[in-house]
């Protein structure tokens, strides 16, 4: 698996956030629509129906402040010995009948997202839901290079520039 932006790609999978595990909740894009796993018993919309998918609570830092922040956590954790779950955000699926908001856990390091990828990979969900862009891009890289691990930052944000047309 490789991250990318806010995405956790396999060769298979997209999912906005971590990958679900257990009853944890998620959203999984596929080439047939978006999926909540995990909420009840689970929902999903096809691309036709969905007109808009947000993110919100996603902590963005800079690099430098990314860094402290991360530093700080895992000092906590060996001061108290207190591991905690990674953070949670909320990704937001709108059709023209319902919206409904879905906790995801990060799957970045820390928890903490560069600015950067932040904006490309909010601009590339919203070209994901008007129809400008397409789900299929991001699974064929996947199954061409997720195996290898998550690609450096500059050829993520390269990627996340190209997915999104930006």
């Amino acid at each position: 698996m490789a991250m990318v932006g806010l995405f956790w790609i396999d060769e298979d999978s997209v999912y906005v956030g971590a990958e679900p595990a257990g009853a944890t909740s998620g959203v999984r894009l596929s080439e047939d629509g978006v999926e909540a796993p995990g909420i009840g018993r689970g929902r999903f919309w096809t691309w036709d129906e969905v007109v808009r998918i947000e993110t919100h609570h996603v902590a963005v830092r800079s690099g430098v402040r990314r860094l402290a922040s991360m530093a700080f956590d895992a000092a906590c954790v060996m001061v108290t010995g207190d591991g905690e779950l990674p953070p949670a955000f909320s990704v937001e699926v709108a059709t023209a009948e319902e919206t409904v908001r879905v906790d995801v856990l990060t799957a970045v390091t820390g928890g903490i997202y560069l600015p950067s990828e932040y904006d490309l990979s909010t601009a590339l969900l919203q070209r994901l839901a008007d129809g400008g862009a397409e789900i299929g891009d991001l699974l064929a890289w996947g199954r061409e290079h997720a195996a290898q691990g998550t690609p450096p930052r500059e050829e993520r944000e390269a990627l996340l520039r190209k997915w999104a047309g930006a």
